[in-house]
């Protein structure tokens, strides 16, 4: 069965105007986006849909938490997700050709929308670009931070006997 089936989300039959649904991410729904950043969560999803004649438009607001991988000591640790987000689908009676990438353009035959992917890329693009512990209120693991600062020291001194090869003595000389 496919996990994103459920955020398929039926248009023809509903009257002009507004149309609340609520979804609930978790692992199911990350772990069906292959080489997913993020892998689990937790995630509460409220839609409002505003049916009008020539467009949908998508009020999404997203509130829950995300596990990631810090990226200074390696531990996992839980970052708070608040986005509010908004998104047009406009019917587009011939061909579907959009300049506008914020744009969603459906044909006039389509009777559902698919919103898995917009509302993954939405929570992907909400994930800081460099991710740390102090994000989420809580420290970083010294022990793993000191463990890495001491393999660092160490392959700084292989480095170090390295540019002593013969080979590359006459440069050296040019450099001092």
């Amino acid at each position: 069965m496919n996990p994103l089936k459920q955020f398929s989300v039926p248009f023809t039959g509903l009257k002009l105007g507004s149309h609340h649904f609520e979804y609930e991410l978790d692992d199911t729904f990350f772990g069906a986006f292959e080489y997913s950043m993020i892998k689990n969560g937790n995630l509460k999803v409220d839609l409002e849909l505003e049916k009008q004649e020539t467009m949908l438009l998508l009020k999404f607001k997203v509130l829950g938490t995300v596990n990631l991988d810090c990226d200074k000591c390696l531990s996992e640790f839980a970052l708070p997700i608040n986005l509010y987000e908004r998104q047009i689908v406009k019917f587009a009676e011939d061909e579907l050709e959009s300049d506008d990438e914020e744009i969603i353009s459906l044909s006039r035959k389509e009777t559902s929308i698919d919103i898995s992917k917009p509302l993954y890329e939405m929570i992907n693009v909400g994930v800081p670009y460099i991710k740390n512990c102090e994000q989420a209120g809580k420290e970083c693991d010294q022990e793993m931070i000191d463990r890495l600062e001491q393999l660092s020291i160490d392959k700084q001194a292989e480095e170090n006997e390295q540019i002593s090869d013969p080979r590359w003595e006459a440069l050296n000389k040019l450099k001092k």
